[in-house]
């Protein structure tokens, strides 16, 4: 990803009203770590599991905060337990970030998208949480607040999985 987009990327997240964010490190959209990082008005908090990244995350949000999990594709499956206990079962919203591996929209077309990347979506069915797809930085605030607004209305996780320029 160019860093104008990932600034762009992280502006967004703060402008929809993110001001926490757990992570564990992935690749692709990792050139967001340091912006978020380095700005004072958002917290990033280090994780050693994705299902911590999303309890950790609802319970910021709980504590007030509008929180962002980032994390890798792969993190989703290893994260759906807390996503459906405490994201769905107990109503916390959060946006999770993710890129999102392989297929059409992946410009690296790995071959994670046999394995992992063409199963996200219906994962994501499965655990009844909202998601979109984004390709290009086009609309990209939008969307990024109606993410959001959709996870506080809906009172669920919402994630944006990234694809396309996000992935170059």
């Amino acid at each position: 990803m160019k860093d104008d987009l990932a600034k762009r990327l992280v502006q967004s997240l703060k402008d929809a009203g993110i001001n926490f964010v757990t992570y564990l490190p992935e690749t692709r959209l990792s050139q967001i770590i340091p912006i978020i990082r380095d700005d004072p008005d958002m917290e990033l908090v280090p994780v050693a599991s994705e299902a911590e990244a999303v309890t950790i995350a609802a319970g910021a949000t709980l504590g007030g905060k509008q929180a962002a999990v980032y994390l890798e594709n792969t993190g989703l499956y290893v994260s759906s337990y807390s996503l459906l206990t405490v994201g769905k079962q107990l109503g916390v919203p959060m946006l999770l970030v993710t890129a999102f591996l392989g297929g059409f929209p992946d410009k690296r077309n790995s071959f994670l998208y046999a394995t992992i990347g063409r199963h996200t979506i219906p994962l994501l069915q499965g655990l009844g949480i909202d998601y979109i797809v984004l390709e290009d930085g086009e609309r990209l605030e939008i969307k990024i607040k109606d993410a959001l607004r959709t996870a506080n209305s809906l009172r669920s996780p919402v994630a944006l999985l990234f694809g396309g320029e996000f992935t170059v």
